[in-house]
């Protein structure tokens, strides 16, 4: 919902990059995993998604084949990304490189599920971020 509302409810023709795909990190386990209903709402609403997790996209390959996009690594998903989504909270994806995502990303957007960031650093980087009980950082 967060995302729609950002978008005025128009996610037709947007690249959204998910980081994350297991029910919890370091596992596999995509039973009950909140990524599966987030990325069936995102091609519902018109999206164009891509998808990385460390162990669960094969899992994920086979119940969603050639709809979405699967990335070798965290970065090559964000080509051209409108925005990237954080649902799995992986130990990777806690200190990335926002400047080389930035190279990548079409727009710095981010909408975090598991509040990894810091408020300043988003801030201090010049993305728009969007976590869960915080303050939105445009």
């Amino acid at each position: 919902e967060k995302m729609r509302k950002y978008y005025g409810g128009k996610l037709k023709g947007k690249k959204i990059a998910v980081w994350g795909l297991a029910f919890k990190p370091e596992t596999d386990d995509i039973r009950e995993a909140p990524s599966l209903y987030i990325i069936d709402e995102l091609l519902n609403d018109g999206a164009e998604v891509s998808v990385f997790d460390p162990e669960a996209m094969d899992h994920v390959k086979k119940l969603k084949g050639d709809t979405v996009e699967f990335g070798d690594n965290q970065y090559d998903i964000l080509k051209d990304a409108d925005a990237l989504m954080i649902v799995t909270e992986w130990s990777v994806f806690r200190t990335p490189d926002f400047d080389k995502m930035s190279d990548f990303m079409k727009s710095k957007v981010i909408f975090d599920g598991r509040n990894l960031y810091n408020l300043q650093k988003m801030i201090d980087c010049g993305y728009y971020y969007n976590s869960i009980g915080r303050k939105v950082i445009s």
